[in-house]
């Protein structure tokens, strides 16, 4: 079995900055990519941000490039992602996601294995 658990979340003010963490653990597994998904009430789950676990690149959604980062440490099992400038539109749950097959979709989340609960990201304007 695979656990991801996602912490960080929280009630910020438009402008603010929060944190997220997630850490992998369980059997082993290949991993190849890990990712950040968000949903908002009423709306489709949709792809934040993703890095490759071995080389690191980093692919970012449009709608959060510039003010989010996406990091890992591979020693820690562990992915990140820095949410700078925050607004209230990026209200909703976070999840990460993990990637277990080598060459699919980053930004699709019927590409990823294993997902966390999720953890609440509120902007208060």
């Amino acid at each position: 079995q695979v656990q991801l658990v996602e912490s960080g979340g929280g009630l910020v003010q438009a402008g603010g900055s929060l944190r997220l963490s997630c850490a992998a653990s369980g059997r082993s597994f290949s991993t190849y990519v890990m990712g950040w998904f968000r949903q908002a009430p009423g709306k489709e789950r949709e792809f934040v941000a993703a890095i490759t676990w071995s080389g690191g690149n980093t692919y970012y959604a449009d709608s959060v490039k510039g003010r989010f980062t996406i990091s890992r440490d591979k020693a820690k099992n562990t992915m990140y992602l820095q949410m700078n400038s925050l607004k209230p539109e990026d209200t909703a749950v976070y999840y990460c996601a993990v990637q277990t097959v080598y060459g699919r979709r980053w930004s699709s989340s019927g590409s990823y294995d294993y997902w966390g609960q999720g953890t609440q990201v509120t902007v208060s304007s």
